[in-house]
């Protein structure tokens, strides 16, 4: 059992943790979630005894080892297989004692123990977490200091994974994992033996490997049992008991201030008034669940083109002459189309993402693109280069040079930057901020067509469900390269794999690929094979057709559809309050409705009532068949 007990954290003058307390059971896997900047690696920190808490204690059984990837990122001239095998700290020093021990007894107990733990299966585990991470044979036995930062960072996750601690902490640690990484680590997780505690925002790997969540908001945290979507159901049923609560207890706390205020000053009711005065004073408010209204993902819809955008016709691209890292390429992309990107990383896939964005030109073939397309391209380069002396209102009135000030504001608005949050410097921001704050200045021209290569590093579970619903009312082309797989099937509908030297379009659905790629990741008989390759061909096993279910497809595109038809009733509510604000107070009329007439306000109120109509009752349709389809 892992107990906290009214743990207290102050930074910086702020209370991040106040008087928080839970109890983990042994054995339990914990998903531990919140908002950016709630202090979840805060504490995460106090657990590990990186930080000292103010006030309160955690306390988890004694000779617990307890397993936590440090910042610093490992590094020498050890391999990764070696880094990982001398994580198990035990069997290292078993092994190097049995070299030397020349006492019979004790080397018995030293083999007895080896056995034990398992010690001389160790290097096969090593290999195929290392394959499960991305890390072929080759690379296994190169260098760790010829890796970058991020191939690091899964050097040293591999090496806590083999370690097996009982109480094993994660901060998102797929962060640095590509899709098929993350899919392996998650079916990694799912069977880990001892108490696992890991900070993600990664939907699906809330639902299937957690079976409880352990929320931190406003300083508190509590438990609940489940998964992701159990959590969900029963925070909004919590809500609603608090909605609830609260409008009771505001109606009692006015009637009571009403009969204070109208009897304090008669003699014969002066203590009965005074009496119920104590009463307000003594009565707690009740604090509804606290929503951001500033979370806000709005793209702008671009003039419609004639189909295809692009076209590509046998093309190679590369970054050396003579050495494409993808050949004979294939594709066309249409105004309406949603493709997601899927391959290891190093495979290609930005390599294409920049090809289709223009910053690389064929080495070979045609690409056709359409004289007026604008593109909108979205990578975490542009969030870490942002100045964070620099407010998002500057930031956007110089990428929008010669625009009016309410088309600068009306853009920044659409991301939830509005008011004071337009003028706070990008410093102070959190890394979701920042992010929207980037996906505001690349599709600030109204892009036929967004690509956006891991949109959603730096964003929380409800951020990453905004961004989502916003894509799917976007009107323009989407080109999509993320790890999130909930992200993926929501928003994706071609899914093209990029593997081999080659970018090919998969037929299979997402569970398919899962399948594919798990089945792939695991060693050979005869000893770890490369991972990222297929066949002797070079071409990667597709699933067969058969296992491709027309259900699933139509299920996912009701789905889109809803979701759709949800965003299309919100923005024709808000249109239709513009109008009428506009009929009702015509000096100050929104921007958009500046100069029209009370007649040409009134046949628009008209046109968006009956576009309402019709998105109400394609709502209700689509809610219908997707009844039917669960």
């Amino acid at each position: 059992m892992l107990t906290i007990s009214g743990i207290t954290v102050r930074l910086g003058g702020r209370t991040i943790l106040d008087q928080a307390s839970t109890a983990i059971p042994t054995g339990a896997r914990v998903g531990l979630i919140g908002r950016n900047g709630a202090g979840k690696s805060t504490l995460m920190k106090v657990m590990i005894g990186e930080l000292e808490a103010d006030d309160g204690a955690i306390e988890m059984p004694r000779r617990a080892r307890l397993g936590y990837i440090a910042q610093e990122a490992p590094s020498g001239s050890a391999t990764p297989f070696e880094t990982v095998l001398a994580a198990d700290v035990e069997r290292a020093r078993l092994l190097e004692e049995a070299e030397t021990c020349v006492d019979p007894h004790r080397l018995g107990d030293v083999h007895d123990r080896l056995l034990a733990i398992d010690a001389y299966s160790a290097p096969a585990r090593a290999a195929r977490i290392l394959i499960g991470l991305g890390f072929d044979e080759a690379m296994q036995a190169q260098p760790v200091d010829s890796f970058s930062g991020g191939w690091k960072m899964r050097v040293a996750l591999a090496a806590l994974l083999f370690s097996q601690p009982d109480l094993l902490l994660l901060d998102e640690p797929s962060n640095h994992l590509d899709l098929e990484a993350t899919l392996w680590l998650e079916s990694f997780l799912r069977t880990y033996p001892g108490t696992l505690i890991v900070i993600s925002h990664e939907r699906d790997l809330l639902n299937n490997v957690v079976d409880n969540i352990l929320h931190l908001q406003g300083g508190k945290i509590t438990l609940y049992p489940g998964g992701y979507d159990s959590f969900e159901r029963q925070r909004a049923e919590r809500a609603a008991q608090l909605a609830a609560a609260k409008a009771s207890q505001d109606a009692q706390r006015a009637k009571l201030e009403d009969y204070v205020r109208r009897n304090s000053a008669r003699a014969s009711t002066a203590k009965q008034a005074q009496s119920r005065a104590k009463m307000l004073a003594r009565m707690q408010p009740i604090v509804a669940m606290m929503e951001d209204p500033s979370l806000s993902f709005d793209f702008p819809s671009p003039k419609e083109l004639r189909p295809p955008l692009i076209t590509l016709d046998r093309a190679a691209v590369g970054y050396v002459e003579d050495q494409p890292v993808l050949r004979k390429l294939g594709l066309r992309i249409d105004p309406d189309d949603r493709i997601a990107l899927l391959g290891r990383n190093g495979n290609g896939k930005t390599t294409l993402a920049r090809l289709l964005a223009g910053q690389l030109t064929p080495m070979s073939g045609e690409m056709n693109i359409s004289g007026k397309l604008a593109i909108g391209y979205f990578t975490q380069y542009q969030v870490e280069e942002l100045a964070g002396s620099d407010t998002p209102l500057m930031h956007m009135t110089r990428a929008m040079e010669g625009k009016p000030p309410q088309a600068v504001r009306g853009q920044l608005g659409r991301f939830g930057f509005s008011g004071e949050r337009a003028l706070t410097p990008v410093s102070k921001l959190s890394g979701g901020e920042r992010a929207r704050l980037a996906l505001a200045l690349v599709t600030r021209d109204a892009p036929h067509l967004l690509i956006l290569d891991e949109p959603t590093n730096h964003l929380d579970v409800d951020a990453r469900e905004a961004l989502v619903q916003a894509l799917n009312a976007y009107e323009g082309a989407v080109i999509l390269i993320s790890h999130d797989r909930h992200m993926v099937e929501l928003t994706a509908d071609r899914l093209v794999l990029v593997d081999g030297g080659e970018a090919r379009e998969y037929s299979g659905s997402m569970s398919d690929y899962m399948d594919f790629v798990l089945g792939r990741n695991q060693p050979r008989a005869d000893g770890p094979r490369a991972a990222g390759k297929g066949d002797a061909s070079g071409k990667a096993k597709r699933p067969d057709q058969k296992a491709v279910t027309a259900g699933w497809k139509e299920q996912r595109e009701l789905r889109k559809q809803f979701t759709r038809a949800e965003t299309a009733i919100t923005r024709l509510q808000a249109r239709i309050e513009e109008i009428d604000g506009a009929l009702t107070e015509p000096v100050v009329p929104p921007h958009t409705l500046a100069g029209l007439t009370a007649g040409e306000l009134a046949r628009r109120r008209a046109a968006a009532v009956d576009e309402l109509e019709t998105a109400e009752a394609q709502w209700l349709e689509l809610s219908e068949k997707l009844e039917a389809c669960d």
